[in-house]
This record gives structure tokens, C-alpha cells and sequence, in this order.
């Protein structure tokens, strides 16, 4: 998949295109049914399968104080929408001069002139340009006056919109599962494994602790039922995925604990992962965290949390 991140980099016969436009942050089933027809039509049409999106999220640029927190990096949103069968992804900047932009200036310098769209599909509430002056009307009429066709998608969802914001809401509440059904995978923060304060260790759970510059929304405190994602590691290696109990919070039994995301991969205390790029996948939350009145009433928790993540992800694959 070609990576753009300029219109400058646009091959000049990457054309004929079919193209979406959106932020696509976490990449969920109802992005994923809309990239699906991308390829699909683009495959149809002998034309190349393209995804238009922006770093940073327009709010942060726009709106700062209101800005959303991102559910995953864009490292990540990259690959998932390569592993949706698109053929480029052009990640403008977006700056307060795109923003300013009418919506047939947009249309035409990206659409048009760049991409060369024979088809353009977006959701029924879709907008852009100026001000978000331009809507699904707007499009069909530049459709019209530009020569590419626009398929607007009905909402995908059960009962309702699956969107970023509800699963922001979903996560930040520690419900996990909850995500993991609007997002067709589970969850997971991704950084680099750094040495903690090792009491894991000392308590008999080593932990693999990440790094404070994480990527990826961190759900709510407390422990969780998960995997280790081992990133160095080929996927047929049976270290690449490894099951996992997982802290998040300050660990309120001890003071002055800044607030971390540690993974114990079960019944292993043998492995050294300093240095290495990890992903925690989050699988379901067993509990909130509790202060604990002694050390051994701690332990006694952490091997009931060890045995109940071990059952938990038994029962999933």
C-alpha cells in the first residue's frame, strides 16, 4: 500500500481512484464496511482503492481545549487500513489552511486533480470544507460538475452508529468487551517495555511495564484479562502472542506510584523483554483497583486475578 502524506507524492497515474474520506481513528466495523466497499467497488472499475485522512485529528488543530483522545497512533491506523486491502492512503496535515478551504476547492484539488476519483464513498453525514459547510449534497453536486460518482452508506451498527466517540466512552469506562464488539478485534495500547519499580517481581508476577509515551487510548484503572503482543517476534512464533493479566492505575496499595500499564504473562517468570516493542491487548476488565490493608492480602488478589484471566481467555481465542 503507498503511504502519502502530500499531494506532492501523489504518482500521477495512481488514477483512475475510488475513493473515502474520513479520520478513521481506531478503524472500526463501521469503517471497515465502508473501506470494504471501497476495494470492492475500485476492484469493479479497474481503479485503485484509496482512503483520504488527517494527523492531526482536525480538533486538535481547530478546537484544541476539546480535541479527542486518539484511539490509536496513526502508525497503527496505517496499518489497519493497509490490512483492509487498500491501495494508498494519503494522510494530509491537516492545518488552519485546509480547514479553510471552500468544499469544491477541497473536491477539486484532492479528488479531482490529484486523485483523479471515478467514485467517492462516505457516510450520510459526512462533511468538509469550511466551517464543515459542505455535506453529502454538496458532494453529489460536485460529483455532478466534476465527473465521479458518490454512493452515500447507510450507518452500520446493530441498533445504532458505531462511532470513535462511543468507543472512547466504552474504553474510558474499562469496557473492553464492550469495544472489542464495535471494533471486530480487542483493543490495545502498544510502547516499549522499560523498567518499573520491580515489585511484580519481588510479589512473584514479574511485570512488563510500559513506556509513560504508550500510544493507543489506555482504558480505565483496574486489572484486566489480556495478551502480550510481542512485535519482534513472527506471528507463528508461540512467544509472538501470550496470554497476559494486565494492571492499569497507580497501584493505590503502595504511594507515589505514577500511574503505568503492566502486563504479567501468565505463569512466566523467565522472560526479558527490556528494549522490546509490545502491544497489550485488552480482553476483558475482572476488576477495579482496591487498596489492599498488607502486602499478603495483595498477593492472595493477584493469584485470584492470575486464575481468573487464565479462565477468561481460555474461553476466547
Amino acid at each position: 500500500m503507498l503511504r502519502l502524506t502530500d499531494l506532492s507524492e501523489v504518482p500521477a497515474d495512481l488514477g483512475p481512484t475510488v475513493l473515502t474520506l474520513g479520520n478513521f481513528d481506531g478503524v472500526h466495523r463501521g469503517h471497515a464496511s465502508v473501506l470494504a466497499t471501497v476495494v470492492e467497488q475500485a476492484r469493479a472499475r479497474g481503479a485503485r482503492a484509496v482512503a483520504v485522512t488527517f494527523e492531526p485529528h482536525p480538533l486538535a488543530v481547530l478546537h484544541p481545549e476539546s480535541a479527542p483522545p486518539m484511539l490509536t497512533s496513526t502508525a497503527d491506523r496505517l496499518d489497519l487500513l493497509e490490512a483492509a486491502g487498500l491501495d494508498a492512503v494519503l494522510l494530509m496535515p491537516f492545518t488552519r489552511e485546509l480547514a479553510a478551504q471552500t468544499p469544491e476547492e477541497f473536491v477539486k484539488a484532492v479528488f479531482v486533480d490529484a486523485l483523479q476519483a471515478t467514485a467517492v464513498i462516505v457516510g450520510k453525514d459526512t462533511r468538509f470544507g469550511v466551517r464543515n459547510s459542505g455535506d453529502i449534497g454538496t458532494l453529489r453536486e460536485l460529483g455532478t460538475q466534476y465527473g465521479f460518482e458518490v454512493l452515500a452508506l447507510e450507518d452500520v451498527g446493530t441498533d445504532h452508529r458505531w462511532s470513535s466517540t462511543e468507543l472512547r466512552q466504552l474504553i474510558g469506562d474499562g469496557d473492553v468487551a464492550g469495544a472489542a464488539a464495535i471494533l471486530g478485534r480487542p483493543h490495545h495500547v502498544s510502547g516499549t517495555v522499560v523498567r518499573g519499580l520491580q515489585r511484580g517481581r519481588e510479589l512473584g508476577y514479574p511485570t512488563a511495564n510500559l513506556s509513560q509515551d504508550a500510544s493507543g487510548l489506555v482504558p480505565a484503572d483496574g486489572v484486566y484479562a489480556g495478551r502480550l503482543i510481542r512485535h519482534a517476534l513472527p506471528e507463528s512464533d508461540p512467544e509472538h502472542r501470550m496470554p497476559a493479566a494486565i494492571s492499569v492505575g497507580t497501584n493505590p496499595t503502595f504511594e507515589n506510584v505514577a500511574r503505568t500499564v503492566e502486563a504479567y504473562v501468565l505463569d512466566r517468570d523467565d522472560l526479558d523483554l527490556y528494549g522490546e516493542r509490545v502491544s497489550v491487548q485488552f480482553v476483558r476488565r475482572l476488576r477495579g483497583n482496591d487498596r489492599f490493608e498488607s502486602i499478603e492480602a495483595l498477593v492472595t488478589q493477584i493469584g485470584r486475578d492470575v486464575d481468573t484471566a487464565r479462565a477468561v481467555l481460555t474461553s476466547t481465542t
